[in-house]
């Protein structure tokens, strides 16, 4: 399936444009509109010889610089690092700019994570998608629905089981290469090799779905259903 807007939705800034990043770009190649959302900078992550300050804000400027690579839109919520409140005013927040964004994809992490941000985006992803859709939850922006998926990710991986296979293709794979390495961390953290990880990661996948490149998600439970007779 082709979806020409999809939102990504993570815990730190990097957190998507690594695991989705692939279906990002492969949609900004094709001409659709893409944006990105990060309930924190991730700025606890700092390098040596910068504060936490001084890599927040390049954390926002590399943020701006992948989506802007990707002719998309960034967007970094105001919350600290490794402390992302799990509360009514986050959904909310988070609601509003589903509603704005209008995707036609919500791509954020699995429920079962070893980072407490990743585990609590979940949840603040999954009950504001189910606000933004409502009617009856009047906010300045119309409701509007879109498919909700989850990212493969190491740091989410209890539990993790590939159900959808998204092909990303050969241009949006080149794309995402060049743009991701705009993330320091990516290519500059000795605690993982994380530009080489998800490379590999996207042609594993690819080969699986006999493709060059892919990316897999899980659906919410609920809405997987096999129908078959005896």
């Amino acid at each position: 399936m082709k979806y020409n807007r999809i939102l990504a939705i993570g815990g730190h800034v990097g957190d998507m444009e690594l695991t989705a990043g692939g279906i990002l770009a492969t949609c900004a190649a094709g001409g659709g509109h893409i944006a990105t959302l990060a309930l924190t900078a991730g700025e606890k992550g700092v390098p040596a010889g910068q504060t936490v300050e001084q890599y927040r804000e390049q954390k926002l400027r590399e943020a701006e610089a992948f989506a802007g690579m990707l002719g998309g839109t960034s967007y970094v919520l105001d919350y600290p690092d490794g402390f992302l409140p799990d509360n009514e005013e986050v959904r909310l927040a988070v609601c509003d700019l589903i509603r704005k964004e209008k995707p036609d994809l919500i791509v954020t992490h699995h429920e079962k994570s070893m980072h407490k941000d990743h585990a609590a985006c979940h949840r603040i992803v999954k009950d504001a998608w189910f606000y933004a859709a409502l009617p009856a939850v009047r906010r300045e922006l119309p409701h509007h629905f879109a498919p909700l998926r989850f990212a493969e990710n190491w740091e989410d991986a209890a539990d993790y089981k590939p159900f959808e296979y998204l092909e990303v293709s050969e241009e949006g794979f080149a794309l995402w290469q060049k743009a991701v390495q705009t993330h320091w961390f990516v290519t500059g953290s000795a605690s993982f090799p994380y530009f080489e990880y998800y490379s590999h990661l996207k042609r594993l996948r690819g080969i699986e779905a006999r493709r060059p490149y892919a990316e897999t998600y899980m659906r919410l439970p609920e809405e997987v259903r096999l129908i078959g007779g005896l």
